[in-house]
């Protein structure tokens, strides 16, 4: 066997990843979410807020695809204390840098699972005088779901209770740079 006839696995064609959304897929329902939110907000005052790291591909995509005027600001936050299980308890890691008051709010994330960190984040968020806060999500994974009520205003696909990543979405800082969402095989092997 010839060295050329080898293919080489990158990141983009690990076998340990099933593709659930292709890159394409992504884009065509990002650029509706984007219009539903222009038609939504026109004539609004909006900011988008980006919860980090996760949401900042999807984020990025999502303005680019809502033609309106807005400003856009980040958050980070944490509620895994142990590094597996949300706790709930969230700690602000990096605060906005302007204020809410007054302003219509999309918070942006990746990915809703269990719902405690967004659910407490919605709540400090709720306390400095926005006109309404809405959430977008480009994921939403409801079997795990703990905090039921968490309403996701603007959702990309509902997904089943499996481990994925891609598209701004990780496992310990690897993969998301992957252009489509992947539900890892063997998570044993990520």
């Amino acid at each position: 066997m010839s060295a050329s006839s080898v293919q080489k696995t990158t990141e983009f064609t690990n076998t340990n990843l099933e593709i659930l959304y292709s890159a394409e897929q992504i884009a065509a329902r990002v650029r509706e979410l984007g219009a539903q939110i222009a038609r939504d907000y026109a004539e609004k005052d909006l900011i988008v807020i980006g919860v980090l790291k996760g949401s900042c591909i999807f984020m990025a995509d999502l303005i680019r695809a809502t033609d309106l005027p807005l400003a856009i600001d980040f958050m980070s936050v944490s509620s895994y204390k142990d590094g597996t299980k949300s706790t709930g308890d969230v700690e602000i890691l990096k605060d906005l840098s302007q204020p809410i008051r007054g302003k219509d709010v999309i918070v942006v994330e990746d990915i809703v699972d269990t719902g405690l960190t967004l659910f407490r984040l919605m709540e400090i968020l709720g306390s400095r005088g926005a006109n309404s806060i809405k959430i977008a999500s480009l994921l939403d994974k409801p079997e795990p779901r703990i905090k039921k009520e968490l309403k996701i205003d603007y959702c990309g696909f509902q997904i089943p209770n499996k481990f994925v990543v891609g598209y701004g979405l990780d496992v310990a800082g690897r993969y998301r740079n992957l252009p489509f969402i992947g539900v890892v095989v063997n998570p044993t092997m990520a």
